[in-house]
């Protein structure tokens, strides 16, 4: 049976964009970071209904070198600094998050490492879930956080 369905990323993105609402708008962040320069995506993307939806958020500092090499601690650390860099560029705040979705490689030692520092990360009590995986895109990181974010109206 011949088709004349293409498949691959390329035709994916071709009907995205004739299939996307006209009156939806979207804005992807630029922070200005060296980093974002050797990716194809956005480290956050504003959308109608002013949400924020961020990537996934690692624990790379500004030229995109893993910090924190086997410290989950300093990781957590370093992911939550880089979402603040992320909701300052969109206008928000840790309060507006409203869900994060976490995803780490060793479950214990995230929860008993950072417990005592997560508070000022969810201030506002937003949904959360924490997610066990077997590896991360690099090897050297042991967390990565995305999160979605109410702008306001």
């Amino acid at each position: 049976m011949s088709s004349s369905w293409q498949t691959g990323p390329v035709r994916r993105l071709r009907w995205r964009s004739r299939h996307r609402s006209r009156n939806m708008s979207r804005r992807p962040l630029e922070l200005g970071k060296p980093f974002e320069k050797k990716v194809v995506f956005s480290l956050g993307v504003v959308s109608s209904g002013r949400m924020l939806h961020t990537a996934g958020i690692t624990a790379r500092n500004s030229e995109g070198d893993v910090v924190g090499k086997g410290d989950m601690r300093a990781q957590v650390a370093q992911c939550f600094a880089n979402l603040d860099d992320i909701l300052k560029a969109a206008g928000a705040s840790f309060g507006d998050v409203i869900k994060y979705t976490i995803y780490t490689t060793d479950i214990e030692a995230f929860d008993t490492q950072t417990r005592d520092m997560r508070f000022p990360y969810f201030v506002d009590r937003p949904a959360s879930t924490l997610i066990e995986v077997s590896k991360l895109i690099d090897p050297a990181m042991l967390v990565e956080i995305e999160a979605i974010v109410s702008l306001g109206d």
